[in-house]
């Protein structure tokens, strides 16, 4: 395959950017979307030139590092697939592909396709454990939860924090972010105890960070690689409504 990539670079976060285009060819249909970048970047060092700056890690869809917006869509094309399982399979040779970075305000370019989503472990801080002390393991059925609860926490859980959500969002919001993580905690029985104190907390730090406001537009629930509901957004609603009632800042 043969394919001309429109991409993003930004040489720091002061700096202007702009889109450079770039030709690469013998790209394999089974390459990964990162490894296509990788071949790309390959040939610009040859050439001597400054490679493409991008975030990754895992590369198995665990890590949520792979920040891109691929055509105008978070993550790439394929519904339910972060942009390292996302294969080259799914463009056509002599395609023509732009990448360019999330955009958010809370989400400040470092650099070319790189941000800094620094502001999700702020949230964290504010909120995301718990502090009871549970002790070594204990056995599986000595704490009984409820099936509905407990596949509730797993499903929230399944968030990697990659933050498409936010960059999918037209207000640049992390309400499902949040509310993955307040309700992952507070369907089970460990997280009851903080459960409106956490929030309370974790949707103030979301303000402060300069996230938008969610409108319910659900562009987060269709770009979540995870595939996460906005049912979520509506937990977390009703235990920060009934936090906020009670006073509760404990």
């Amino acid at each position: 395959m043969k394919l001309t990539l429109q991409i993003w670079r930004q040489p720091s976060a002061e700096a202007d950017g702009n889109f450079e285009i770039y030709t690469v060819g013998g790209v394999s249909e089974d390459m990964s979307f990162l490894e296509m970048i990788d071949q790309l970047n390959r040939q610009i060092v040859l050439d001597g030139g400054e490679p493409v700056a991008f975030d990754h890690d895992c590369r198995e869809g665990i890590c949520g590092m792979c920040s891109m917006v691929i055509n105008g869509e978070v993550h790439g094309p394929i519904k339910g697939t972060t942009t390292c399982q996302l294969h080259m399979r799914s463009f056509k040779d002599g395609a023509k592909i732009v990448i360019e970075p999330f955009r958010a305000k809370a989400f400040p370019v470092v650099k070319d396709l790189a941000v800094d989503r620094s502001a999700f472990d702020a949230i964290i801080t504010a909120g995301g454990f718990i502090t009871s002390r549970t002790g070594s393991a204990p056995d599986g059925n000595a704490i009984l939860v409820p099936k509905e609860d407990a596949d509730q926490a797993m499903d929230a859980a399944a968030c990697i924090g990659c933050g498409g959500c936010v960059a999918a969002c037209p207000n640049a919001a992390a309400m499902l972010f949040t509310a993955a993580k307040v309700t992952h905690l507070g369907s089970l029985p460990q997280g009851q105890p903080e459960r409106r104190a956490r929030a309370l907390s974790m949707v103030q730090e979301m303000d402060s960070q300069g996230f938008g406001n969610c409108t319910n537009e659900r562009e987060c629930e269709a770009a979540c690689p995870k595939e996460i509901s906005v049912m979520t957004i509506a937990q977390m609603n009703r235990d920060y409504l009934r936090a906020s009632i009670a006073g509760d800042e404990a």
